[in-house]
């Protein structure tokens, strides 16, 4: 079952900005329209005896549950990869990115994947930053990242911030 805190509800603007480093463990950023931002890890993986579909139902209810505490969500950011260490990742990845994007022009948000290397590149300097790196950085900025998913997720949220992407 996916379980995560989620954050309380902000004012509402021109909507939250939600940023997702996507996958069976997603990191999740959300900058809501008072400023306030939040962010963490929430796990979707099947149990033992559940089809491999119910990943997809729960990111999709916990989508839900996200816009339902932001108030409203005015577009979502995510981390596009081009390259997988594995068959069964980029098969993975392409569900959560299909069902993501499905989502969003279900409920008419935005939505915009940024290159791993353009992520990297603005939150450490270096396009092939490792893990820690980005960790780090994001704890420079003042963020307690849960753990690499949610560094992520937070370097993609300030790209988006300092490129003022707007839908």
């Amino acid at each position: 079952m996916a379980t995560a805190i989620l954050p309380h509800k902000g004012a509402v603007g021109e909507g939250a900005i939600l940023a997702l480093d996507l996958g069976s463990k997603t990191g999740w950023a959300l900058h809501q329209s008072d400023g306030t931002i939040t962010s963490g890890t929430v796990e979707f993986r099947p149990g033992r005896f559940e089809g491999g579909g119910m990943a997809f139902l729960r990111f999709k209810k916990w989508l839900d549950e996200v816009r339902g505490f932001a108030g409203s969500i005015g577009y979502i950011v995510f981390e596009e990869v081009r390259a997988h260490a594995g068959v069964t990742a980029a098969h993975v990845y392409g569900g959560f990115l299909a069902h993501l994007s499905a989502w969003a022009e279900q409920h008419e948000i935005p939505y915009l994947g940024v290159p791993v290397g353009t992520i990297k590149r603005h939150a450490t300097g270096k396009g092939n930053a490792s893990k820690e790196e980005v960790m780090e950085a994001m704890r420079r900025k003042g963020h307690h990242p849960a753990d690499d998913n949610a560094s992520d997720a937070l370097a993609i949220l300030h790209w988006a911030l300092d490129q003022e992407v707007r839908p």
